[in-house]
């Protein structure tokens, strides 16, 4: 039976591992990040591929960096056959691709070239993108450049979020890798060279990317909530406190006021002037200090004050 040993670490990667345990492969070690503090009482917890390793009673192995550390001549010590990533979060060092026979291997969350990097289900909505997927790929050192074996596609719903994507498309991974590994075990796989001049890349989302813009279209800034939902969530700025958006729609109000302001006011949302007349309506949003509340809580209490013409910056 191939011998691998598998490198994830977020929910994304956990369905992914534990379809190679189901289908029986010798999975020597699961690599992951370190156990990191979460929350505002900032709980020190394992991440998902650590919680679905140790209920599988598989071994675990979380190196802080992997280049140049003790855990590195660990995994390579292990000689397996294959190495599977899925968002495990680190680049691999040169001495560890070159171990395993088979090579190594990454589901990588997009139709490559198009998003390379380590956010490119935010950036395919953010974008608006109508199709995404997933690409089966060889390993290189140069950051997602490695040849593709594999791709399936999927499109993105109008209400589609980052949640909801991930979810989406680690189901679509794992079934992907499910049916692709034979042939790479088999030496029989297809190998494609990717087009360099079709590369975009996804960087790790920024502070500034989550920050509304009002002088955007609203489709624009809906596509960066739900891009930037549940995590790392779209904010603006009110009363001089940060302001949480996490959910909105395209409003139906026709305007001619100053981007960012309240235009209309509903029972379960508001209204916010946006560019070219259009509006954004927010339905789920937590104020500077507050705890997260749909619209209609926020006008009916602490937001009840709220008017039109005020001002989001």
């Amino acid at each position: 039976m191939t011998s691998i040993v598998f490198m994830g670490t977020p929910d994304f990667s956990a369905p992914i591992l534990r379809m190679l345990y189901e289908e029986g492969y010798a999975i020597k070690a699961v690599i992951t990040q370190p156990d990191r503090p979460v929350g505002r009482k900032r709980v020190l917890t394992p991440p998902p591929v650590k919680a679905a390793a140790l209920e599988l009673g598989l071994p675990v192995i979380q190196p802080e960096k992997l280049r140049g550390s003790a855990e590195l001549q660990q995994i390579i010590d292990l000689q397996p056959d294959l190495i599977v990533t899925a968002a495990f979060g680190q680049i691999l060092p040169k001495e560890l691709l070159v171990t395993p026979p088979l090579g190594c291997i990454n589901v990588h969350a997009s139709l490559l070239p198009k998003y390379r990097g380590g956010a490119p289900i935010h950036q395919a909505i953010i974008d608006g993108e109508k199709e995404t997927g997933v690409t089966i790929m060889y390993m290189a050192e140069k950051l997602d450049a490695g040849d593709i074996i594999s791709q399936s596609a999927i499109p993105i719903e109008a209400e589609d979020h980052t949640g909801a994507l991930f979810d989406k498309l680690s189901n679509v991974g794992r079934d992907l890798l499910k049916n692709t590994l034979p042939s790479i075990i088999n030496k029989t796989n297809s190998r494609t060279v990717q087009d360099e001049t079709q590369v975009s890349f996804a960087s790790n989302i920024s502070r500034e990317q989550e920050r509304i813009d009002w002088t955007e279209d609203a489709t624009t800034l809906y596509n960066q909530v739900r891009g930037l939902h549940p995590w790392p969530v779209a904010y603006t700025t009110f009363e001089e406190g940060n302001f949480k958006i996490w959910w909105a729609k395209v409003g139906q109000s026709k305007h001619d006021a100053q981007p960012g302001t309240v235009v209309a006011i509903a029972k379960d949302h508001f209204e916010v002037a946006a560019g070219n007349g259009s509006t954004l309506a927010l339905y789920d949003i937590q104020p500077a200090g507050k705890k997260r509340m749909t619209a209609e809580e926020y006008l009916r209490g602490t937001g009840s004050k709220l008017q039109i013409g005020d001002q989001f910056q």
